[in-house]
C-alpha cells in the first residue's frame, strides 16, 4: 500500500511538472507569434506603400523639395562610410578588449570594477554616446560633425556589447582545450591565437554582427554630434587613380544617414514623402537583415570546420 501510495504521489509530481512545461511552451509560442506578427505587419506596410518607390532613380538621386524625384544616394552612401569607420574602430578594440579580460587579466579588485561598468555600459541610453561623442570628439578633438566623429561615437555604442560577445563566446570553450594546448607545450599566445579564438570566432560573430545591427539603425547619437537632414552631394571619394590610390579626405565631409533622411521626410506633411520614407525604411530593414543572414551563413560555415 505504501508503494502504490508513493507511486500515486511520483506520478502527481510528474504530471504537475508536465502541465507547467505545457505553460511555458504555450507562453513562448505565444511571445514568439506576436513578436513575429508584429514585425510582419509593420514590415508588409512598409512594403506596400515603399515598394513602388523602389527604382533605380531613387538609389541614384539626392534628397529633393519634390518628393517623386527625391533619392537615398548620399543617405546610403554617407550610412556605409559611417559603418566602416564604425567596424574598423570597435571590432578590433572590442574583440581585443574581451580576450584580455577573459584570458589574461588578473582577477582582482580592479578589473572587477572594469568588468560591471563594461556591463553597465551595454544598457546606457545612445544619447549619452551622442553627448559624450560631441564632448569629445566634436569639440575637445576638433573633428567637427564629421564622418570620422559619426563613426566613433557608434563604435563607442556598441564596443561593450563586442566586448561582452567575445567574453561569452570564449568562455564557452571547454577548459579540456586549453589544457590539452598547455600539456603540449603551447604557450598563453599560441593557446588563444591557435585553439581559443577559433572555436569562439561564431560567437563573437554573432555578437559583432548585433553591434553593428543596432548602429546602422541609431538617429540620436548622429544627430547630437550635428549630422545634416538634407545634403545634395557626396564626400569625397576614398579611392583615387593616382598613387597612393587611397584617400583618406571623406573622413573630415559632412554626411547624413538613412535613419535622419527618414525622420526628415516623416516630419513633412505630404503623403509621398511618407512613401518615401517607407522606401527608405524598407531598406533599411534589409540592411539589417542582410546583415544578420550573413553572420548565420558565416557562423554555419565556421562551425562546420570547427572537430572538437
Amino acid at each position: 500500500m505504501k508503494t502504490d501510495k508513493k507511486l500515486e504521489e511520483i506520478r502527481a509530481i510528474i504530471a504537475h511538472h508536465k502541465r507547467w512545461d505545457l505553460i511555458f511552451l504555450v507562453t513562448g509560442i505565444l511571445a514568439l507569434m506576436i513578436a513575429v506578427l508584429t514585425f510582419v505587419a509593420l514590415f508588409s506596410h512598409m512594403l506596400v506603400d515603399g515598394a513602388p518607390r523602389l527604382t533605380w532613380s531613387f538609389f541614384t538621386s539626392f534628397p529633393s523639395r519634390h518628393a517623386e524625384s527625391a533619392g537615398i544616394l548620399s543617405a546610403w552612401v554617407g550610412t556605409t562610410l559611417v559603418m566602416i569607420v564604425t567596424a574598423l574602430s570597435a571590432v578590433p578594440l572590442g574583440i581585443g578588449a574581451g580576450v584580455y579580460l577573459e584570458e589574461y587579466a588578473p582577477k582582482n579588485l580592479f578589473t572587477e570594477i572594469i568588468e560591471i561598468n563594461v556591463t553597465n555600459l551595454a544598457g546606457v541610453p545612445s544619447i549619452i554616446y551622442g553627448l559624450l561623442a560631441l564632448g569629445l570628439f566634436v569639440h575637445q578633438l576638433s573633428l567637427g560633425h564629421s564622418i570620422l566623429a559619426a563613426g566613433l561615437a557608434l563604435a563607442l555604442l556598441i564596443l561593450p556589447i563586442v566586448i561582452l560577445a567575445t567574453r561569452e563566446a570564449i568562455r564557452s570553450i571547454p577548459i579540456s582545450i586549453r589544457e590539452g594546448s598547455y600539456a603540449l607545450g603551447a604557450t598563453k599566445w599560441q593557446t588563444v591565437s591557435d585553439h581559443i579564438l577559433p572555436y569562439s570566432a561564431p560567437g563573437i560573430l554573432t555578437g559583432v554582427i548585433i553591434g553593428l545591427a543596432r548602429a546602422i539603425g541609431e538617429t540620436a547619437p548622429i544627430i547630437t554630434i550635428g549630422a545634416l537632414t538634407f545634403i545634395a552631394f557626396l564626400p569625397p571619394s576614398p579611392v583615387q587613380e593616382e598613387f597612393p590610390y587611397l584617400s583618406f579626405e571623406w573622413l573630415m565631409a559632412p554626411f547624413t544617414v538613412m535613419p535622419i533622411q527618414m525622420f526628415n521626410w516623416v516630419s513633412r506633411p505630404e503623403e509621398e514623402f511618407q512613401f518615401n520614407a517607407a522606401a527608405a525604411g524598407l531598406v533599411l530593414v534589409v540592411m539589417t537583415l542582410a546583415m544578420n543572414g550573413l553572420a548565420i551563413y558565416l557562423r554555419y560555415r565556421m562551425r562546420k570546420k570547427i572537430k572538437w
